[in-house]
């Protein structure tokens, strides 16, 4: 194997030959075009884009610095084949290599339709073309706004259409650029100006037809937001009937012509005189057939109507009936209750508080004696019952009998009482019991007794 010194005299360090092919590069690729897909696509937080470029053979790193990439019109992305320029460069502390671009389009469609369709998308996503958001354009309004360039013939066919449609109409023309750099922002800024004075019913953002680049003022985002935060109702008039900008699509209504926004916003006044004259009319003869037929209705109701003086009559007729009838009511009424008034007094004529006393006097006396006589009577009764159970238990009373003389004679000690000699032997002692004391005495053995 032959030595490095055999082959080309220098031994190369590993910067010293990325610095020689990094020389060699740039050298023989100052600037060139390339023509490629984007694969792997991002931004860097330094705000460069980095992405490969590839081919169905090849890729190679790209790098676009933020401060080329943000004159683009479109957002790079996967996909998307573009050609661009640039020069060859090596990175040398990885010793790649890559490609540093200065511009870049899109390949095939143009780059401001590429960000014609990207913006479009973008504020579609976020809801600026919703239709539920658009606002009604008003029926008849009695001042227009036009922001349109003053030197163009389109804001001149617009006054004219709109007078002739509706003489003495008033309205405000808003001068701004319509085409090239400051287009987008004065556009924006005369949207807000009208809302600031809000005077204007309806503005009209209005140009002639051109190519895209011309009408690149009206697919900017700038004017987008402010057709979008207007609360002035927008009319989008730019560009021929086939040309499609994102102010069409964000504004409340798309005329395909200026000419035709006239239209749109202004209603012809003789229409509507004649629509006025015709609804006069109708309205005349609606109200005469309503009071010819309140006539006929009335003329039949005055034929059905009776004589108000016979209504009388026949109302006096019936009061008068009315009144005898009550008259004999009360008269009944009366002569009952002089009746019941009568019967009453009589009631209390007879039953007077003096002589009912009397009576119920006389028969407390009454009772009173009876009372007496029952209790006298009562206690005779009970006297004599009294004597007799005296007489009674005088009978019975032993006292009694030992009154006459006899003894009771009882055992000593016991008590028991003696009915038969047989009952004591001699030398027992006894008690006799007379009717005024006792006596203690001693049996005798010769004095017993056979019973």
């Amino acid at each position: 194997m032959a030595s490095p010194e055999n082959t080309t005299g220098t031994v190369y360090s590993v910067s010293g030959l990325t610095a020689a092919i990094k020389h060699l590069l740039e050298k023989n690729f100052p600037i060139i075009w390339i023509e490629g897909e984007i694969s792997n696509f991002r931004t860097a937080g330094s705000g460069h884009y980095y992405f490969t470029l590839k081919d169905d053979k090849a890729g190679i790193g790209a790098v676009m610095f933020a401060g080329q990439h943000r004159h683009l019109k479109f957002i790079p992305e996967d996909g998307l084949k573009v050609t661009g320029l640039g020069r060859i460069s090596v990175y040398e502390p990885r010793g790649t290599y890559q490609i540093i671009l200065e511009h870049m389009m899109p390949k095939g469609a143009g780059e401001l339709l590429i960000a014609f369709e990207q913006l479009k998308k973008r504020l579609g996503e976020e809801g600026l073309f919703d239709p539920a958001r658009k606002k009604p354009i008003p029926f008849m309004p009695a001042t227009i706004g036009i922001i349109s360039s003053p030197a163009g013939a389109v804001v001149h066919d617009i006054i004219q259409v709109a007078t002739r449609r509706f003489p003495g109409l008033r309205i405000q023309i808003f001068p701004v650029a319509v085409q090239g750099k400051n287009a987008a922002r004065e556009i924006a800024e005369a949207v807000a100006l009208a809302n600031q004075r809000a005077e204007a019913e309806v503005l009209v953002i209005a140009r002639g037809g051109g190519s895209l680049e011309d009408l690149a003022p009206f697919n900017s985002e700038i004017v987008a937001r402010a057709v979008y935060g207007s609360v002035i109702p927008v009319i989008s008039a730019v560009g021929h009937e086939t040309d499609f900008t994102i102010c069409d699509f964000v504004a409340d209504l798309r005329a395909p012509t200026p000419s035709a926004a006239a239209e749109l916003m202004v209603p012809v006044r003789q229409d509507l005189l004649a629509a006025r004259r015709g609804l006069h009319r109708r309205l005349v003869s609606a109200a005469d057939k309503l009071l010819r037929r309140n006539r006929e209705m009335l003329s039949s109701l005055l034929r059905r109507l009776a004589d108000p003086r016979r209504h009388v009559q026949d109302i006096r007729l019936r009061l008068d009936d009315l009144m005898a009838r009550m008259e004999r009511m009360l008269k009944n009424s009366l002569r009952g209750r002089q009746t019941r008034l009568d019967w009453l007094n009589e009631r209390l004529t007879g039953g007077q508080p003096a002589r009912l006393l009397e009576d119920r006097r006389r028969s407390i006396e009454l009772a009173r004696a009876g009372l007496t006589r029952q209790t006298a009577a009562f206690i005779r009764e009970k006297r004599h019952r009294l004597h007799t159970i005296t007489a009674t238990l005088t009978a019975l009373d032993p006292t009694a009998v030992l009154e006459r003389g006899y003894s009771i004679a009882r055992t000593i000690p016991g008590g028991r009482v003696i009915t038969t000699p047989l009952q004591v032997s001699a030398g027992d002692n006894l008690e006799l019991r007379v009717a005024r004391g006792i006596i203690n005495c001693q049996v005798k053995p010769d004095r017993r007794e056979t019973p």
